[in-house]
């Protein structure tokens, strides 16, 4: 299987380049989904990050709140570096053992690892193949605000606390811009798709 590495930064279009990859076929591993199992506070990485931060960042359930959690670590890189390292081990061993179920289930197809840090981490050179979606600032900006509910200088904190997506860019085998229309992202989600199912069946044709 061809291993698809799919990364941007917050509020890029990121997501909703993920979906359209699923419709078209490709198996679909997202670390946020991922990252989310791992907050829960009775496991292992829960109570470390509880431990790490303190009870305010637990809601009235006495599950981690994410909100809360992000509050507190994007206005504070050495937080924000404590948490990456509490749980982004975790995160890739389990998208790892994600790969190795697909792989295990199937004889072919393309798998895409959605994950915001993956530049960050150095872990997009385990992939055969990296995708970085990006849009226009302003609508970068817009975008957060309306969907995190926050004020403008908020969301250029948050936008600024990430790696310049310039950097990203730089070891992007594919580019998607999804500051136009949804039919617009798809046109260039459908054309790298084909493009990946080419080398899918030339990586096949090397191993036969």
């Amino acid at each position: 299987m061809l291993h698809v590495g799919l990364t941007g930064n917050i509020a890029s279009g990121k997501s909703q380049a993920a979906v359209m990859f699923a419709e078209l076929g490709a198996h679909i591993i997202d670390a946020d989904t991922v990252g989310h199992s791992l907050l829960k506070s009775g496991n292992e990485i829960g109570k470390k990050i509880i431990g790490a931060f303190g009870t305010e960042i637990l809601g009235p359930d006495g599950e981690i709140d994410r909100r809360k959690l992000g509050n507190a670590v994007f206005i504070n890189e050495g937080k924000r570096r404590l948490l990456n390292s509490l749980i982004h081990p975790a995160i890739h061993s389990e998208i790892l053992r994600s790969i190795f179920e697909l792989e295990q289930s199937s004889s072919g197809g393309i798998i895409v690892v959605d994950a915001a840090l993956m530049v960050e981490t150095g872990h997009y050179r385990m992939y055969d193949r990296l995708i970085v979606v990006t849009c226009d600032p302003a609508l970068q900006i817009a975008r957060l605000m309306n969907r995190d509910g926050l004020n403008e200088q908020e969301a250029r904190a948050r936008i600024m606390s990430q790696m310049p997506i310039e950097e990203k860019l730089r070891v992007a085998h594919y580019t998607i811009d999804s500051s136009g229309t949804l039919k617009q992202t798809r046109e260039q989600v459908e054309a790298i798709y084909r493009d990946l199912l080419i080398h899918e069946m030339r990586v096949k044709e090397r191993g036969r």
